[in-house]
């Protein structure tokens, strides 16, 4: 190791003084140089040799060159870069400050308007990135700089270079491209094509890592690391931090989605999302005191004719309140909102509005003239949920991330961010069925027609399960408005 320092020293010696290393890791080794053209600090990444041996180093440069053309605010640009005696290395600015990862290292969780303010700023990099067609492939704490109370991002495209310049060979260094805590199920999988949905995942997973302490996935072994990644689905930020804003989590779940397709198509989006409820980040008033944002929730729509008035009763939310503040008493209180609808329109029963709270009483949902919306209850605005046209009987998950409803008579889900509509089977719902969804991942329901008992299905979807059957008996002739309790094991209809 002392030769290969004192030939990158003599090596480099016209251009660059080593002064000492900073950190080592699976690609590179990174030094505290001075830069005698410029007279500044600079930090100095070299290549592992057997890395550099692979690559080969007029197409690794030729590669790296695109990085670059990078400029943005929050991301570290590349000085130089070049070959010198067998290494390769790449030139940046030295930050005074410490790498995310070494702050999370002293502190373990960040408060949650830092955390947001620095996945905001890392959003901001990656969409200027993405632009320029250039994806990180390696976001994790420790590509991520905190100078001066600003993130940059650092290595941009080096991972793409690596993989560019050395194709199949790199499996022959031993060296997986990506971390596996924060690697995409696309990274983890082998998938040749990568965009930039795969950053946003990674990001999510840095933010879930700010919030509750820990990554998603972790593991003992990189396997069992990856296996996660790639089959299980993390729990909510909220069942692991309280204070952490419900949109918030369902943000980062969101970006934490398998299928890219499932994920927010950019940085700037990711952020958008993020920020939207911006006042409800900070908020510090106990559930059912006078200050909290759910005692004076108020909605209104545009301003046009029709008006409709609902009532969220104050016996639910007491109920909720009475749950997540123990010490507080429960207070019974009504929170009105009012929803305005465009045009003149006669409503029938069928098009009355029909809502449902989500389990922790922070949103609700609502179907108005066949058309799905969620709002906070923090906020001052329901948001449609595309593709929900025609939709009835709305019903929350029990982590509150999605929303099943009955379209077309067969019983469907989407995210309460947004997205595709899922079908979960094929066979018809009734209309009454008053569909349940269960913290075991099941959805209980009542099939078209009536008397035929009460069914359950698998939340992801699948083959029904009948679980009762209508006896036929005078006093036993419609099965309705089924749940699910203790774990599955009981129904109650």
């Amino acid at each position: 190791m002392t030769d290969l320092l004192d030939r990158l020293k003599a090596a480099l010696a016209d251009r660059y003084r080593i002064e000492r290393e900073l950190g080592s890791g699976g690609m590179a080794t990174v030094y505290l140089a001075h830069d005698f053209k410029h007279d500044r600090k600079v930090a100095l990444k070299v290549l592992r040799p057997e890395l550099a041996a692979v690559l080969g180093a007029e197409r690794f440069l030729n590669e790296i060159r695109v990085t670059a053309n990078l400029q943005h605010p929050h991301i570290l640009p590349l000085f130089d870069s070049g070959e010198a005696d067998g290494f390769l290395y790449y030139v940046m600015p030295y930050v005074e400050g410490e790498t995310l990862q070494g702050k999370l290292r002293r502190e373990k969780q960040l408060p949650i308007d830092e955390a947001v303010r620095i996945t905001t700023e890392v959003s901001a990099a990656l969409s200027h990135a993405h632009r320029h067609h250039v994806i990180h492939r390696d976001i994790k704490p420790g590509n991520i700089l905190l100078s001066e109370g600003q993130a940059l991002v650092a290595d941009f495209g080096i991972a793409l270079a690596v993989t560019a310049a050395g194709g199949d060979r790199i499996t022959e260094t031993g060296l997986s491209l990506g971390t596996p805590e924060y690697m995409s199920p696309e990274q983890a999988t082998g998938d040749r094509e990568i965009d930039g949905r795969s950053d946003i995942y990674s990001l999510a997973c840095v933010l879930y890592e700010m919030l509750a302490g820990d990554p998603p996935h972790t593991g003992s072994t990189v396997q069992a690391v990856i296996a996660k990644v790639v089959t299980d689905h993390p729990r909510p930020i909220t069942e692991l931090r309280d204070t952490v804003p419900t949109h918030i989590s369902a943000v980062a779940s969101k970006a934490l989605a398998k299928l890219p397709a499932d994920r927010f198509a950019s940085g700037a989006e990711f952020a958008e999302y993020l920020t939207k409820n911006e006042g409800a980040v900070s908020y510090g008033a106990a559930l059912g005191s006078p200050e909290s944002p759910y005692a004076m929730a108020r909605l209104w729509y545009r301003p046009i004719p029709v008006a409709l008035a609902l009532l969220v009763l104050g016996a639910t939310m007491g109920w909720l309140v009475g749950r997540t503040a123990a010490t507080s008493p429960a207070s019974a209180y009504v929170t009105r909102f009012t929803i305005q609808v465009e045009g003149p329109h006669e409503m029938s029963d069928a098009e009355s509005p029909r809502l449902a709270m989500s389990p922790d009483g922070r949103r609700v949902a609502y179907g108005v003239l066949g058309k799905l919306y969620v709002r906070s209850l923090e906020g001052f605005e329901g948001r449609e949920l595309s593709g929900t046209q025609g939709s009835e009987n709305p019903f929350f998950s029990a982590d509150g991330m999605w929303l099943g409803f009955v379209q077309d008579g067969r019983l469907k889900k989407i995210s309460v961010e947004g997205g595709p509509v899922t079908t979960l089977m094929d066979e018809p719902v009734s209309f009454n069925s008053g569909p349940h969804w269960s913290e075991d991942g099941t959805i209980v329901f009542v099939k078209a027609g009536g008397k035929n008992g009460i069914w359950r299905v698998p939340a992801g979807g699948g083959v029904p399960e009948q679980i009762t059957v209508v006896s036929g008996r005078e006093e036993d002739e419609y099965h309705f408005w089924p749940q699910l309790l203790d774990a599955g094991r009981l129904v109650l209809f």
